[in-house]
């Protein structure tokens, strides 16, 4: 009898131990399925972070943004003029030939060419993609041109029509219209596109060109040379643009001041290098363009730039060879 109850609880402690284990092995199982369910929701959420379609923020070593005249000058810059020209003077351009280094988009370049009847002017961007805007912006001002002489003509054309004089006036009046119209023609045979043009290339790093300028422009250009090509490469720089100015030419410079390097020091290794072994800075130009690259002179043209966005008010200099 005592045997028979010590085999019949050893069967029920067996089949206790069966059931505890099956339990234990189905509870590791949702354990383990639990564990990989979280597994790929984690690989998930990493793989959408890696999404190739998501988007990030560009970055422009070399000042090279895009829409910057649209942020600098406002909706529609075709229209809408740069500040800084208002500054400048005319005597500069008119029947001159100039040059623009950094021209970014073109629009400053165009605006030039357009109000200062420039001789001839030529933009300069190591941005190909900005150049072939730059081309898009001229073909719009040269439309806008062209209306606009279009307009100024059909309004010509109703005045004289409207004219009702005697003979005599009348003659008098014709005479002195074509004289007009002859002259306007001729000082007007050029267009925009006869007068502009662009170019991608490194000034720091291309040849020497194969012609002289007048006027030479450098409008919020030199740090990013300088944090690109560090001193070694602004020096170059000067020193290129003083030998392709003509005696007596211009060299119209807009600096950045040294915290707006701070601000942009890391947008490569290479700027972040350059920016930590920099000596000559902002300050220091006024004395390196004219006791080691050998400018006559410099007049301040303006120091407060009026009508300019936040960030943009930045002192302009000329000077001259």
């Amino acid at each position: 009898m005592a045997e028979r109850n010590e085999k019949k609880r050893k069967r029920i402690e067996n089949t206790q131990k069966q059931q505890n284990k099956k339990q234990d092995g189905e509870v590791k199982k949702e354990e383990r399925d639990g564990s990989s369910e979280e597994m790929a929701k984690k690989g998930q959420e990493i793989q959408a972070k890696s999404n190739p379609n998501k988007k990030f923020k560009k970055v422009f070593p070399y000042g090279n943004y895009k829409s910057y005249y649209g942020y600098r000058i406002g909706k529609g810059p075709e229209r809408e003029e740069d500040p800084r020209i208002r500054v400048l003077k005319k005597e500069w351009f008119e029947g001159k030939d100039c040059l623009d280094i950094g021209c970014n988009s073109g629009v400053v370049t165009i605006q030039i060419a357009k109000k200062y009847n420039c001789k001839s002017i030529l933009g300069l961007d190591i941005d190909s993609a900005l150049i072939e805007e730059a081309f898009w912006y001229l073909r719009k001002f040269v439309k806008m041109e062209f209306a606009e002489k279009k307009n100024t003509n059909n309004t010509n054309v109703k005045a004289v029509q409207d004219v009702n004089e005697s003979e005599q006036c009348t003659n008098k009046s014709s005479n002195e219209g074509a004289d007009k119209g002859s002259s306007h023609q001729s000082s007007c045979e050029r267009n925009l596109s006869d007068i502009v043009t662009f170019r991608q290339e490194n000034f720091v790093r291309s040849r020497p060109h194969d012609k002289q300028y007048d006027t030479i422009l450098c409008l919020s250009v030199t740090k990013w040379i300088h944090l690109n090509w560090g001193d070694d490469g602004l020096i170059t720089a000067f020193g290129k643009i003083w030998r392709l100015l003509r005696p007596g030419g211009v060299f119209v410079l807009e600096p950045q001041p040294w915290s707006s390097y701070e601000r942009n020091r890391r947008v490569s290794e290479t700027t972040r290098s350059n920016y930590r072994d920099i000596k000559y800075r902002p300050d220091f130009f006024r004395e390196m363009l004219l006791d080691k690259i050998g400018f006559r002179r410099v007049e301040v043209v303006t120091s407060d730039l009026s009508g300019t966005r936040t960030g943009f008010n930045r002192p302009i200099f000329a000077y001259y060879k």
